[in-house]
């Protein structure tokens, strides 16, 4: 496996969980103090596309590193949580930097 892969996971995680929050916060002055209609749709719009971006590079980094469907589903899932993502980001990098340094070891095949 590629380091580009966890790179990826890792920055879209990131983007994701800083743009959920931000949505949240937007939801708030929406419906708790009537302001903000137009911002929070721009804001749910764009989190939106990076959420979908998100899930393919989290579902091709679960292929490439062979999850069960469980733990697929969790990280998946996690996206969904805001600040969740931080946490199972940091979690998923320790799990699968040992992968890539054994990836990095292994004779290349030709």
């Amino acid at each position: 496996m590629k380091k580009s892969v966890l790179t990826r996971y890792r920055v879209m995680a990131y983007v994701t969980a800083v743009m959920l929050l931000v949505l949240c916060t937007c939801m708030i002055f929406k419906y708790g103090f009537g302001t903000g209609a137009d911002l929070t749709l721009v804001v749910s719009q764009i989190h939106g596309a990076l959420f979908l971006l998100y899930l393919v590079f989290a579902f091709d980094l679960g292929q490439k590193a062979r999850w069960p469907f469980g733990k697929l589903l969790w990280v998946l899932v996690s996206g969904t949580i805001p600040a969740a993502a931080f946490f199972v980001e940091r979690k998923v990098a320790r799990e699968v930097e040992p992968l890539l340094e054994a990836g990095h070891a292994a004779p290349a095949k030709v």
